[in-house]
């Protein structure tokens, strides 16, 4: 009898465990079927700019070194260092005193020279009719005609020597020869300058306009050329500072005297800027915003939903009845963190951002909207 009761007891015990389990079960049954929370973003295709943010370093559009053209000793600099200088202005003043007695030793010379020549002239035409009355010989009246040609010729070369002296006298004020910022003097007063001086006395710049040059590989070349031949007869870009802030500054790309590096295989892009204000400088280290496409309508997708398997990329996509499919798409570039669709996908359709580690095929969800995180930083499109 205490047997029976004992394989009762077991046998109830039993069944209340089953029980038990059953309770348990039901609730993540039903927790399995609950649809999965995910935030979805609606496809619309919106017109795309596609660009690249590249190093690049000014530079200034004339530059010119102010040398001397005589030799000589500096007595006054007559400029402000750092200061706009307009051409022609005179910068530094050389000792115009040996100059000056040149000048006047010339003048003293072609003086006498002229009169030379006065007297052989005189005396040719007192001969021209005594030779025709054969009154002197024809010897005498060549050497009177020849004195005379000999006399005109010692006053041209005077008059050379002349020129020559009033431009020495002339280099010794030396000019701006562009309009620009002048740098620092680089010789002082009382310096002994001449025209072999490897230093030059000073430098200027025009700075007004400057050149941002930007190298980049020769294969973009073409589309770039086509850009600027159909969209925009200048193809404009953007200047940032180094820090990638936009310095509210565009220039056109220059696409003449484009050139390849054999060894590297990049070409020089200038672009030409406008600096009235002058905060672009020789040497600064920039950045330039290339253009590289623009599509009127395109269809873009942002970074997190894309996923990828073996190097196929995919997103998942909810279709009608509220479930879930990976769809294969090809990826283009990526700007902003959000990869613009080449095919796989069409406008309207859901995609998910959020919430994609759940998922698998044909899974039920429950969406909501989507909601980008504001960031106002512009990333670099890259081809992929």
């Amino acid at each position: 009898m205490g047997s029976k009761q004992r394989h009762l007891g077991i046998a109830l015990a039993g069944f209340a465990v089953l029980a038990l389990a059953g309770c348990d079960a039901a609730p993540e049954q039903s927790e399995a079927a609950a649809p999965l929370q995910v935030s979805v973003l609606t496809l619309q295709a919106q017109e795309l700019s596609v660009s690249e943010d590249l190093p690049a370093r000014v530079a200034a559009v004339r530059s010119a070194e102010i040398r001397a053209q005589i030799g000589g000793i500096v007595q006054r600099r007559l400029f402000e260092q750092g200061a706009e200088v307009e051409a022609g202005a005179v910068l530094f003043q050389i000792n115009p005193a040996p100059f000056k007695a040149e000048v006047d030793s010339a003048a003293a010379a072609l003086q006498r020279a002229e009169a030379t020549l006065t007297r052989a002239r005189v005396q040719a035409e007192r001969l021209a009719p005594l030779v025709r009355a054969e009154a002197v010989s024809r010897q005498v009246y060549d050497d009177a005609v020849a004195q005379r040609e000999q006399a005109a010729a010692d006053v041209a070369q005077a008059r050379a020597t002349l020129a020559r002296r009033q431009l020495d006298l002339q280099f010794a004020s030396v000019e701006a020869p562009i309009a620009g910022r002048i740098d620092q003097a680089l010789v002082s007063e009382g310096a002994l300058v001449s025209p072999t001086d490897a230093t030059p006395m000073a430098r200027i710049q025009q700075i007004d306009q400057v050149y941002v040059d930007v190298r980049q590989s020769a294969s973009i070349l073409d589309t770039l050329r086509q850009q600027a031949g159909s969209a925009t007869p200048e193809l404009s870009v953007d200047i940032l500072g180094s820090d990638g802030k936009p310095l509210g500054m565009r220039g056109r790309i220059l696409f003449s005297g484009i050139e390849v590096d054999a060894g590297t295989g990049d070409v020089l892009l200038r672009v030409l800027v406008d600096n009235p204000q002058r905060r672009l400088l020789p040497g600064l280290y920039v950045q330039a915003r290339i253009p590289r496409a623009h599509y009127s309508a395109a269809l873009s997708v942002p970074q997190q939903a894309v996923t990828r398997t073996a190097g196929q990329a995919s997103v998942w996509v909810v279709d009608e009845q509220g479930q879930v499919q990976p769809v294969p798409i090809e990826l283009g570039e990526l700007v902003e963190r959000r990869y613009r669709v080449v095919s796989g996908l069409s406008a309207g359709q859901q995609i998910v951002i959020e919430g994609i580690e759940r998922l698998s095929p044909d899974a039920q969800v429950a969406t909501r909207s989507w909601q980008p995180a504001a960031s106002g930083e512009h990333l670099s499109a890259v081809a992929h």
